[in-house]
């Protein structure tokens, strides 16, 4: 069968932070209403709606998301309203859903989504919200948390790799530098290594800095052929590659690996489906959730030898006008994480960067990747965006 190629002809999101008096489904609609206006889209052309949330059910205590916000924009009653749940890749496991919906020739105009309200909950409720997603059969029952889990790999990552806590902390800084200059980032403020370092501790070795804060927000983005791009936008911008892996659930199951392993096969089929490799991308929203993160996720994707990631961030590599600019948004690190809306944010920063309207601008970017992975690395999504010319 012959896939048609497929374009993203608008995007639209919120602001991500404490969006006080904003509803789960005010903000969706939002979002939505304004990748309508960006891609100059009538509401009547739309076939389909995917929805990405990870906890409203738990959080907020509504379900049936999907319908709730298509029927408040005033979608046909007659096109399928779709919420899918992947933990933090929820909103990409949702774009990809309207991915191959348009490339099949199912549709020709979808709606994707990604939804999260999390500053409203108490700490308690969050937090067993978000530890859902680890097998509470098995870890889940012995208390690990994310701290936890990514305390317990970066110690792996130093102790096989030498990788120091300057390193890790510098993700940190890095992107406190580039978040200063985005305002849909819930923290503009730029710090420095010390304070990162002697910050509060969390789990050993990491402390508050090094973990992403939660945040609310939405996302958007409408998605139709190629070949139809120019009938709404001169700003198209082609998915050359997009992949959805599994890995495992549970740290036992990885053994000793320093490395989550959808995030690898996931990559590499993305670019193998864009006839690309991982020196072609010019610039990089990955899933920071934790310092560490920053600096596994980039091995993970063939970017750096195993290894050889904090070293990159030392030499300047990932910074904004370095080689390979990683989170130049301010990532997850300073942006915020609304859990089922950050695959379709990332999504939103790399789009403005291939549209040079950025407001931390990488110079001639035309290829950008993003990396969104979920649970305990159990699932992950990697898509490749290219300039349509």
């Amino acid at each position: 069968m012959a896939f048609r190629k497929v374009s993203i002809i608008g995007v639209g999101t919120t602001p991500y932070g404490v969006l006080e008096g904003q509803s789960l489904k005010g903000m969706a609609i939002k979002a939505c209403k304004e990748v309508m206006l960006d891609s100059h889209v009538n509401k009547e052309l739309i076939q389909a709606f995917y929805l990405g949330n990870y906890i409203g059910g738990m959080v907020i205590g509504q379900e049936t998301l999907a319908p709730l916000i298509a029927s408040s924009l005033g979608l046909n009653k007659t096109i399928p309203s779709t919420r899918v749940e992947g933990a933090c890749s929820s909103a990409s496991i949702a774009f990809m859903q309207g991915y191959w919906m348009v490339a099949a020739g199912v549709y020709d105009m979808v709606l994707v989504a990604g939804v999260e309200k999390m500053t409203t909950a108490t700490r308690e409720k969050l937090t067993a919200s978000l530890v859902a997603s680890i097998d509470t059969e098995t870890e889940g029952r012995t208390g690990l948390t994310f701290p936890g889990f990514w305390a317990l790999l970066a110690q792996r990552h130093m102790y096989e790799y030498g990788t120091t806590m300057e390193q890790i902390s510098m993700v940190t800084v890095k992107n406190h530098q580039n978040g200063s200059k985005n305002p849909r980032a819930r923290f503009r403020n730029i710090i420095t290594l010390e304070d990162v370092m002697e910050s509060r501790l969390i789990c050993d070795p990491l402390r508050i800095f090094h973990c992403c804060p939660n945040s609310d927000g939405a996302s958007a983005a409408i998605l139709c052929p190629s070949h139809m791009a120019k009938e709404f936008t001169d700003k198209a911008i082609e998915v050359a590659g997009i992949a959805q892996t599994t890995g495992y659930p549970t740290l036992s199951e990885m053994g000793q690996e320093v490395a989550l392993p959808a995030t690898v096969s996931a990559s590499k089929q993305a670019f193998e489906m864009a006839g690309l490799k991982p020196s072609d991308i010019d610039v990089v929203e990955l899933h920071d959730c934790f310092s560490p993160a920053e600096i596994v996720d980039s091995e993970d994707l063939g970017f750096f030898e195993k290894g050889k990631g904090g070293n990159a961030l030392l030499e300047g590599i990932t910074q904004v006008d370095g080689k390979l600019p990683i989170n130049p948004s301010g990532g997850l690190m300073c942006k915020g994480h609304p859990v089922g809306a950050t695959g379709l944010g990332q999504v939103y920063e790399v789009v403005m960067q291939l549209r040079g309207e950025h407001e931390n601008q990488v110079r001639g970017a035309e290829i950008g990747l993003t990396h969104n992975a979920g649970g305990t690395g159990s699932v992950c999504c990697v898509t490749i965006l290219r300039r349509w010319l």
